[in-house]
């Protein structure tokens, strides 16, 4: 009992020190124990915390772009159910429009004047000055598509072509881009689909570089040569490269196939989603505007029949085109939406073949064809397509 109340009233370590003199002493250690352990949770808390700060949730709708905190069944701005999906969010991202190319939205020349305010006798003037290849319309090669597009190819254009998969629309632009490149324009087509390999290969079929060399033959070897280099392919899906190559080889028409596949590297949403279509198609606004380039996009539509992407994408654009047809038949039907530099009720009529698409000049002639002879109960309208009869 003695030993038991002198342990009691005596502390640990004098206790322990009169059991075992030669003992070191015990250092505190739990004091040390506890301040760690706090600073791990205080560290976790504040790595957490930054985390959210940086970026956040917000669903977004696929039709129309609306943003809501939460997920919704039905959007509550265009009605579209099961439209709205997560997507991460930077409020604080550098990099809004154009990346490290510039800090801002829109676009900029690079010219003093392009931050003043202008008297339109003055532009009409400067405009006037320029040399006559940027006042005029260029010529793609395909009369039905300069047609449709109101004469020829503006300068510093922006046109959206729209169409089903397997419709054509690749092979289009394509033969475009080899008409153009006859006619001396500087072309660049990136795809976002294909391999480098794949893209000529199928420029081999559709017969580009031996109606290039062809078409230079009388010309010389040299010339051909330069006609083949006027047109170049690359296969890349992020936009801040593909805008680093059109500034390094500053083509005259840039094609991207399509809009759905590139991205933006600072945006945390996938390829194709609504913030990433309207942000790359702001910077493919900014090349069109701010340097001249004639831009063409693809745009992949939905099962209604409408362009993928928000809204604003066909607003943001000069023209949209549609490219409509059957599949299971050759005919293909070209068609304007919009057009800030023409009508838009003229029809652009083709025909898909084994070497690509060929345009037909007189389609009344060849609706008519298959219409045999002395037909019971059968009649024949001709109807106004443009500046044209059907």
């Amino acid at each position: 009992m003695l030993v038991l109340s002198l342990l009691k009233k005596t502390p640990r370590a004098a206790v322990r020190n009169r059991l075992n003199p030669t003992a070191e002493p015990r250092a505190n250690t739990c004091g040390q124990s506890v301040g760690l352990k706090h600073l791990t949770m205080i560290a976790t808390g504040v790595a957490k915390l930054n985390a959210k700060l940086k970026s956040k949730s917000v669903y977004v709708c696929q039709s129309c772009g609306a943003q809501r905190a939460k997920w919704e069944g039905r959007c509550g701005d265009c009605n579209a159910w099961n439209s709205l999906v997560e997507e991460r969010s930077a409020p604080d991202a550098p990099t809004r429009g154009l990346s490290s190319m510039a800090s801002e939205r829109g676009w900029k020349t690079g010219s003093p004047l392009s931050s003043q305010a202008t008297r339109l006798s003055d532009a009409a003037d400067r405009r006037l000055q320029k040399p006559a290849a940027e006042n005029t319309r260029a010529t793609t090669g395909f009369s039905e598509l300069d047609r449709v597009l109101g004469g020829g190819l503006v300068r510093g254009s922006f046109v959206l072509v729209g169409g089903d998969p397997g419709i054509g629309k690749s092979t289009l632009l394509l033969q475009m881009a080899g008409g153009l490149a006859k006619r001396g324009a500087k072309v660049l087509y990136v795809s976002g689909e294909e391999s480098v390999d794949q893209t000529s290969l199928r420029a081999e079929r559709l017969g580009l570089l031996s109606n290039a060399a062809s078409a230079d033959d009388s010309a010389g070897d040299s010339a051909a040569e330069s006609l083949a280099d006027r047109i170049t392919i690359a296969a890349e899906s992020q936009l801040e490269t593909i805008r680093e190559i059109a500034m390094s080889d500053r083509p005259d028409v840039l094609i991207v196939d399509s809009i759905q596949t590139v991205y933006l590297e600072d945006l945390n949403s996938a390829p194709g989603s609504v913030t990433q279509v309207r942000e790359c198609a702001a910077n493919l606004m900014n090349l069109a505007k701010g340097f001249g380039i004639s831009v063409f996009v693809v745009g992949h539509v939905t099962k209604e029949g409408q362009i993928a992407g928000p809204k604003v994408l066909e607003h943001m654009v000069d023209t949209v085109l549609s490219f409509e047809g059957d599949k299971t038949h050759a005919f293909r039907l070209l068609r304007a939406l919009k057009n800030r530099f023409g009508a838009t009720h003229e029809l652009g009529v083709f025909s898909m073949d084994s070497g690509g698409l060929v345009e037909v000049i007189n389609p009344s002639e060849l609706f008519l064809e298959e219409r045999g002879e002395r037909l019971i109960g059968s009649a024949v309208y001709g109807s106004m397509e443009g500046s044209r009869p059907l």
